[in-house]
């Protein structure tokens, strides 16, 4: 029905017209959307890297089962 060129206009004129005043804060905060998923993709490419350390931190908690083996 429609293609993603005419659902793109159609989208930019309901937030021109509709949106106008809150439009710089939008697009502000669409950029810092778009930073801290960078960086986080970033991250995990580094710590998916070869060799790098992987470190766990939790808590280690009691079995409920006490009568399963203690290893």
């Amino acid at each position: 029905m429609f293609g993603l060129s005419e659902l793109a206009v159609i989208l930019i004129v309901v937030v021109v017209v509709l949106g106008i005043k809150k439009l710089p804060e939008l697009t502000r905060s669409a950029g810092k959307a778009a930073r801290i998923f960078k960086s986080e993709t970033k991250a995990l490419k580094e710590q998916d890297a070869p060799g790098a350390e992987k470190v766990v931190e939790g808590t280690v908690v009691g079995r409920q089962d006490e009568s399963a083996p203690r290893v």
